[in-house]
């Protein structure tokens, strides 16, 4: 794989979990420490939570596959 479609890649995961982290933002506050406080949370789409992760997931594995590649890295 080339460089450019690499780093398009890594910027795809990139742009998924920020996009995760905004849908959790604007569902659960956070407290004075900056982290989320689940009690307060509103309720949440479990199926699109999943959906979202699953996607993410999936990214970070082709992400892996690219560095091990890249890398030349033997995984165990």
């Amino acid at each position: 794989m080339d460089k450019e479609k690499a780093i398009s890649e890594f910027k795809k995961y990139e742009e998924m979990r920020l996009k995760m982290y905004d849908y959790f933002d604007n569902l659960i506050s956070k407290d004075e420490k900056g982290v989320y406080d689940f009690k307060k949370a509103k309720d949440v789409d479990i199926k699109e939570v999943f959906e979202m992760f699953c996607k993410l997931d999936y990214q970070a594995r082709k992400i892996r596959g690219i560095a091990v590649n890249c890398l030349d890295v033997k995984v165990e």
